[in-house]
């Protein structure tokens, strides 16, 4: 396939599956600089496919480093009056969202102070932004564009071209119609999350090298996977690519340690060798060999930061998976492999989870914060089991593989 062929049929599915655009719908996109190609023939795939108007918003690294060296302490996490005003325009209109990652220099703000680096992140905005989310306003998806740093951080040269067949096969745009594939690869993740229901699950457990891991789920929980859908009925692909079945946990029930299985990309810097200890649901202790002080400075945002927010399953059966490479990219390193994350949890997976005021969910243990940090515990070696309310120990993976019928 051709170049500009592959970067306009991407674009057709980022438009048609992950954000599902509405005839006359409002398109927004989020980028980087490195971005503008695939912003580009977004546009293009927006209009053909009925978006009245394309607005676009570029954000640059270089930016955020510079205000974390040099800017006043309270700029850190102060919120732009003219960025909330447009978020609630785009909540209130109901638009489609794209939001473009792949990061050039993923450790940029490496060797800075990591609780700087933790601390900025504009609060209200993120407030904002989850409180939308959980309303379901939006038609929402994230996606990644090649480019020469991710290339070089992947394999140690700029290989666009090689990362470029990778993420193709992530996404599925290798399939002869990477639509009606999506379309498919959904329905098999919906009908996995209604399996994890039927069994009535208390707890989920992980074991393996470094990880014995207990994470308590409330009786509400559902899970979830597959096609996400809006407040007013429009289904979209919130994630592409996405290989996950995911739930809420208890806030108060994960005990245990648990160790990453593959390094984190986290706001400008790589963490690596994440160990993590848990007591009454909250962490109590953190080791790495590199990052450490970002991810206690992350911890530390609010109170929820240290307690989980999600807990998902992912097998071999990945196509992130099957590319056998680690991403340091969070959208795809997390379809991969197993994985939790600490901060704020999806109101989705919960029944009769929304509307709720943040004490009323914290008490019925749901976690809020403005804090959401996927990293990945899974892999051949960690078996996951469902702990029953009737007291069974079901398996879920054993060497990556689902063992559901």
């Amino acid at each position: 396939m051709k170049s500009d062929e592959r970067l306009e049929r991407y674009a057709e599915l980022v438009v048609r599956v992950g954000v599902n655009l509405a005839p006359g719908q409002l398109l927004e996109l989020t980028a980087f600089p490195e971005h503008v190609p695939l912003v580009r023939a977004i546009a293009r795939a927006g209009y053909r496919n009925g978006a009245r108007y394309v607005d676009v918003r570029y954000s640059d690294p270089h930016v955020r480093r510079a205000m974390i060296e040099h800017a006043a302490d309270d700029v850190l996490s102060w919120s732009p009056p003219w960025l909330l005003r447009r978020m609630e325009d785009s909540g209130r209109e109901q638009s489609g969202t794209v939001f473009i990652t792949g990061e050039a220099e993923p450790e940029l703000l490496a060797g800075l102070d990591g609780e700087r680096v933790a601390r900025a992140q504009p609060r209200e905005l993120r407030e904002l932004g989850l409180k939308i989310m959980n309303e379901a306003a939006n038609n929402w998806t994230v996606v990644a564009y090649p480019n020469e740093g991710w290339a070089r951080t992947v394999f140690g040269e700029p290989d666009v071209e090689r990362l470029w067949e990778a993420v193709a096969h992530a996404v599925r745009l290798d399939e002869l119609d990477p639509v009606a594939a999506w379309e498919a690869h959904l329905s098999r993740l919906e009908h996995r999350g209604e399996q994890l229901d039927d069994l009535g699950i208390d707890a989920l457990r992980f074991r393996g090298p470094g990880t014995d891991l207990t994470v308590g789920l409330l009786a509400q929980s559902i899970w979830e996977g597959g096609w996400d859908v809006t407040s007013w009925g429009r289904q979209h692909a919130a994630n592409v690519p996405t290989e996950e079945v995911f739930t809420t946990p208890d806030l108060r029930r994960t005990e245990g340690t648990v160790r990453s299985t593959q390094p984190l990309a986290l706001q400008g810097t790589v963490v690596r060798d994440l160990e993590l200890r848990f007591e009454a649901g909250r962490v109590v202790d953190v080791r790495a060999s590199t990052g450490a002080e970002v991810i206690q400075g992350a911890i530390a945002v609010d109170e929820g930061a240290a307690y989980l927010g999600e807990v998902a399953i992912v097998d071999a059966n990945s196509r992130v998976g099957e590319t056998g490479l680690t991403f340091f990219n969070t959208l795809f390193d997390e379809n991969a492999a197993c994985h939790v994350a600490l901060g704020a949890a999806y109101e989705v997976c919960v029944r009769d989870g929304r509307g709720h005021s943040p004490e009323e969910k914290r008490r019925r243990g749901i976690n809020t914060s403005i804090v959401h940090m996927d990293f990945m515990i899974g892999g051949p070696e960690v078996e996951v089991d469902a702990l029953t309310n009737d007291g069974s120990a079901v398996p879920l993976l054993r060497k990556n593989e689902w063992q559901l019928a």
